[in-house]
């Protein structure tokens, strides 16, 4: 970063030093304060780049959610997700990268209710149609809906059962695609012994 700090605000190159330097910090408010000073320059004179503008809100969204300010990097997700659905079209993979972290921070939230149909009706069959069924998005898709119902206080013992079948499908496919000692494998299967239990 020092490397950059002495160029004037409209050179890009230190724009996105900060950028990198923003999100090279431990989520914090020092890092939050980064990606707002990163946001406000890319907004100010790289206007019309609205793809970094977006991917800029994205991170400070997440830094948001991880210093507890989740109403807030709700706003923010919701933003995303709507102008990407706006501009790029469902089927796009960083419109379902942004409906994903949308399901997460709602189910952060406990809103199950608009979590389990966003993921469900919306993002599922958007990603299994443009990504493919194996595909590391769709396959967190699946995880975040098993999840939602199983957590949901109003869930039935149909959600239980719907939940057990992906994760099952989850664990099949991760085992398959990325090997049985992957991180994500293994959370899978931790899921799913957690959620076989339940009755």
């Amino acid at each position: 970063w020092k490397t950059y700090l002495g160029r004037p605000e409209t050179d890009d190159t230190r724009c996105l030093a900060m950028c990198e330097l923003g999100c090279a910090l431990d989520p914090s408010e020092e890092e939050m304060r980064v990606l707002e000073a990163y946001l406000a320059l890319r907004c100010r004179y790289w206007s019309r780049d609205e793809a970094n503008i977006l991917c800029g809100k994205s991170n400070l969204a997440h830094c948001l959610s991880c210093i507890g300010r989740c109403d807030e990097a709700l706003v923010l997700t919701r933003e995303i997700y709507a102008r990407r659905m706006e501009v790029l079209g469902i089927s796009n993979k960083d419109t379902l990268v942004s409906g994903l972290n949308l399901c997460v921070a709602l189910l952060k939230l406990e809103k199950y209710e608009e979590a389990i149909p966003l993921a469900r009706d919306e993002l599922l069959p958007a990603a299994q149609g443009s990504l493919g069924s194996e595909h590391d998005i769709t396959l967190n898709m699946k995880k975040n809906l098993a999840q939602g119902l199983v957590n949901n206080p109003e869930r039935t013992r149909d959600d239980l059962l719907e939940a057990k079948t992906i994760l099952r499908d989850v664990v099949q496919k991760r085992r398959q695609v990325f090997g049985s000692a992957h991180p994500d494998t293994l959370h899978a299967e931790e899921v799913l012994g957690v959620v076989a239990t339940w009755h």
